[in-house]
């Protein structure tokens, strides 16, 4: 899964995903791009595995590691973002 994101003025503005998998995980990477649109860098360090499960309207046991791979998504976006000093 990789994310990208527009990000002004530490607010993401656009996101979009790569992510080569199962339709569980392409469904998490979408629903991710939802949630972060419009919201700070520290709003999207709020969005948890579960804010994405529940977004999908829950995920079986078996698949809720692809929930998992966007919230790790999140944290590397939020830390690359801060380190090329584009706010937040």
């Amino acid at each position: 899964m990789r994310l990208y994101a527009r990000v002004h003025g530490g607010r993401i503005e656009a996101a979009g995903f790569h992510t080569l998998g199962c339709v569980a995980a392409i469904a998490a990477s979408s629903v991710l791009t939802e949630l972060l649109a419009g919201r700070s860098l520290d709003e999207a360090l709020t969005i948890r595995n579960t804010t994405v499960a529940e977004a999908l309207g829950g995920l079986s046991p078996d698949k809720l590691h692809c929930s998992v791979l966007a919230e790790e998504a999140i944290d590397r976006l939020v830390e690359r973002a801060r380190g090329l000093g584009l706010g937040g």
